[in-house]
């Protein structure tokens, strides 16, 4: 009996792991190529407002940042840099700067939600024709799955 108590919570132990591990890994394994470099900074030489996200804000961590020059306009919304892998990325524009989960739901009725953000390096989200940036002053991403904070940058 005791055998049978050791072997279940090993096997099911390793079943949890390779689930958290294939939650990670698959938006990596099926993610699409990023915009090209050409089509970023074509993009960002349109933009109205530009901001840098940095992997030292509060809630970022080993598994949760961003790091390069996003540039915001009219139609679109650019990232020049890289964003850690995680699933469910949406890209939201806040009329206040935040850098932590609390901030981030306290805010939230507030916020646009713009897009998917679908690649790593480097992304490009269309901006719908509702929504005008020059009503917010920061651009996030968020992970919806599991609520967790990646990064943010100030615009104006």
């Amino acid at each position: 009996m005791k055998n049978w108590i050791v072997l279940l919570f090993t096997h099911g132990f390793a079943i949890a792991i390779g689930f958290a591990a294939g939650i990670y890994a698959l938006p990596i394994l099926i993610a699409p190529e990023g915009p090209s470099v050409e089509v970023i900074e074509s993009t960002a030489s349109k933009a109205n407002y530009s901001g840098e996200f940095r992997k030292d804000l509060k809630d970022s961590d080993t598994f949760h940042w961003g790091e390069g020059k996003v540039s915001i306009g009219p139609e679109s919304i650019s990232l020049m840099g890289e964003l850690a892998p995680g699933p469910d990325y949406k890209l939201y524009l806040s009329p206040e700067f935040v850098e932590t989960e609390a901030d981030f739901n306290r805010l939230k009725p507030q916020m646009q939600r713009v897009g998917d953000v679908k690649t790593f390096e480097n992304f490009l989200v269309e901006v719908p024709s509702d929504v005008d940036p020059s009503q917010f002053n920061t651009v996030i991403v968020w992970c919806e799955s599991f609520g967790e904070f990646i990064t943010a940058a100030r615009y104006k």
